[in-house]
């Protein structure tokens, strides 16, 4: 076992057992405290894999800035610290039973490689190239080549997902009023 495999599971456990103390807990601010944790494990797990613009991103914007904002909304609505007993549902049954899924699914897919998809997805004879039935991943290459990251993730933005990208910034901003609306006790 090399160090950056060892790097990232260290990283892997530490996303997975924050993310499930933070569904776990009861008060919000220490679910969105864990939940900022996972971010900061999630963003050395892109580090390895060379993807530093995307850990910077999810350090900067989602740990910073929108943990920021939840922060400030749980504690503008003025949010019991503790709900009360948490009370025995169906909803952990569910719960559990996704977790059981996706967790065979994982397994299934550990088998699977770029060759065996394309061999799966191709209706061309096997052993057929994977860059020949995934050609966009050899544009991506070349675009980060010719580009970089930054100019590679930002022309599709800006491009192509303008509109998505400008819906989802006012949807932000009309999420934000509300909670400040909510939590305004006389208009």
């Amino acid at each position: 076992m090399d160090v950056v495999t060892l790097v990232f599971g260290v990283f892997a456990l530490w996303a997975v057992v924050s993310a499930l103390v933070c569904v776990t807990r009861r008060s919000p601010i220490s679910s969105a405290m864990w939940l900022v944790s996972t971010m900061f494990a999630l963003a050395g797990i892109y580090v390895l894999l060379n993807a530093e613009f995307i850990a910077a991103i999810q350090v900067l914007v989602y740990a910073g800035a929108v943990m920021v904002l939840f922060l400030f909304v749980i504690m503008l609505l003025n949010v019991d610290a503790e709900i009360g007993p948490m009370r025995r549902s169906y909803g952990w049954v569910v719960g559990v039973g996704a977790a059981l899924v996706l967790g065979a699914q994982l397994l299934v897919m550990r088998g699977y490689s770029v060759q065996r998809l394309a061999d799966e997805i191709s209706t061309m004879p096997l052993g057929v190239d994977p860059s020949l039935v995934f050609p966009e991943g050899a544009a991506a290459r070349a675009a980060t080549a010719s580009r970089g990251v930054v100019g590679g993730i930002a022309e599709p933005l800006f491009q192509a997902y303008l509109i998505p990208f400008e819906i989802t910034s006012v949807l932000l901003l009309a999420a934000a009023i509300g909670a400040v609306v909510l939590a305004k006790k006389r208009l």
